[in-house]
């Protein structure tokens, strides 16, 4: 546990995105699953949600 807490302390902003990601991706799964995309439709609007995720933590980021 002692490994995680120093590597998050270390990448702050990469452990963001990767939250922001996941809940995210989440969100979009949960709202597009009555909708009826195909498999690649689906997988490309995910690609799209983890990308929009990195760019949220960027922008957020320039504040530092």
């Amino acid at each position: 546990m002692g490994t995680i807490k120093a590597w998050i302390n270390l990448h702050p902003k990469l452990t963001a995105w990767i939250v922001l990601a996941i809940g995210m991706a989440i969100m979009v799964v949960l709202s597009a699953k009555d909708v009826g995309l195909l498999a690649g439709q689906m997988l490309a609007l995910i690609v799209a949600t983890i990308g929009l995720a990195g760019l949220c933590v960027w922008i957020i980021g320039w504040e530092d």
